[in-house]
């Protein structure tokens, strides 16, 4: 892989080409994702072979609200609701394979599934303000899953800048090429001139204004002048602005030198991943003052990828370990799965490899970060079952005397 110089190299490098917009665009062959103004996208029903062992998996959505199709006791009303990007919506498993699911049927009531792929903490919020206004999808209990990227994703303008540059190897523009995504929404950024947080409209009003988007010089400036863009270039070993980065580590009390060519790759990243925790700890604080006034009851769900659950079983620290102090000071309501897993994989013979190998589909490139497998699907819902059967008032139907 290319090293990366530069902003300006970054942003060509994700500049979309004219063949992949239209080819999203065309009507006879609808995308999997539609377009969405304010959450970037929505999921359509989609058939992939991307499923463990090579399985040809199928994802559908209901026409009204757009949720994951329900399969275990989808009849009866539902009084719980679950936001997030993949990890919530389970990538490469089909319906009825979900975590969801195997809650539902141990519960004996249904659960529905709003997770997108690709979405942060935020744009799940946005998702769940719109749904939860709809009196026949508003649930009681609403579950936030929080996994390993959301956190950044909050703050991104358009994720494809940082998409684009992981998978630079793949092919592009051209008819068959890796279909492109993370489209501009909603997003949060920190106001330093007014020292407060502040939501942000995306830069896309409908899915023709993509077209603004192709071609190198188009996309470079539309993203130039991003801090969040120029914060991703110095993570990635490249030369970008620092003096607003400065300003906000500052606000943030996070001690960096991105000055310093030596340390400046990895002060980014502490920055970059600071940024996004702070962003996260701004979105639940909006969620749960909802919940409040509007008599909802909000657990967060906090899930992990390999790379994160092996850190942790052979160091015992984590990325996210200020987002953790931050909701026991706060006392939320949370699930923290990382070491309830690692508590599970003590319970297994092989390595934390191993273990990890057989929840999660094989890594497919930078491009498929590897989902929960159905038999990692089922292990995760039995590691939060107990938790939201005590937060379950009246407990489910399996549960009751």
């Amino acid at each position: 892989m290319s090293e990366l110089k530069d902003l300006k190299q970054l942003l060509h490098q994700a500049a979309y080409h004219s063949i992949e917009i239209e080819r999203y665009m065309d009507p006879k062959n609808p995308a999997i994702l539609k377009f969405d103004p304010e959450l970037g996208y929505l999921h359509q029903e989609h058939c992939m072979k991307d499923g463990a062992d090579g399985a040809v998996t199928a994802g559908t959505y209901a026409r009204r609200g757009g949720h994951r199709s329900m399969i275990n006791y989808a009849d009866q009303s539902c009084r719980i609701n679950t936001y997030g990007d993949s990890y919530t919506q389970c990538a490469q498993v089909s319906d009825g394979e979900t975590w969801q699911e195997a809650l539902a049927a141990n519960f004996r009531e249904p659960i529905r599934n709003f997770g997108v792929g690709g979405y942060g903490v935020y744009q799940a919020y946005r998702r769940a303000m719109r749904t939860e206004a709809m009196k026949d999808l508003a649930a009681e209990y609403i579950i936030l899953n929080v996994w390993d990227d959301d956190y950044m994703r909050n703050i991104d303008a358009a994720r494809w800048v940082r998409v684009a540059w992981m998978c630079r190897d793949l092919p592009r523009g051209k008819k068959d090429g890796y279909p492109v995504h993370g489209f501009p929404w909603m997003h949060v950024r920190y106001d330093l001139a007014q020292g407060r947080w502040e939501e942000r409209p995306g830069m896309c009003k409908k899915a023709g204004d993509l077209r603004k988007l192709v071609g190198k010089d188009n996309y470079y400036n539309a993203f130039k002048d991003d801090t969040v863009a120029h914060l991703y270039c110095l993570r990635e070993g490249g030369v970008a602005p620092v003096e607003e980065l400065e300003k906000l580590a500052e606000a943030f009390g996070v001690k960096v030198n991105l000055r310093n060519a030596r340390t400046r790759q990895a002060d980014a990243k502490k920055l970059h991943i600071a940024y996004g925790i702070h962003s996260t700890m701004f979105v639940v604080d909006m969620f749960r003052k909802w919940c409040k006034a509007n008599k909802r009851k909000l657990m967060i769900l906090l899930s992990y990828d390999v790379p994160t659950v092996q850190t942790y079983a052979k160091k015992g620290t984590r990325f996210d370990a200020e987002f953790v102090q931050f909701l026991d000071k706060e006392k939320y309501t949370y699930i923290d799965t990382l070491p309830k897993i690692i508590q599970d994989a003590k319970l297994f013979k092989g390595t934390i490899q191993q273990y990890c190998e057989k929840l999660y589909v094989e890594r497919a490139g930078a491009q498929v970060f590897g989902h929960y497998n159905p038999y990692g699907n089922f292990v995760f819902a039995s590691t939060i079952r107990r938790d939201l059967i005590d937060w379950l008032d009246p407990k489910p139907p399996a549960y009751r005397q």
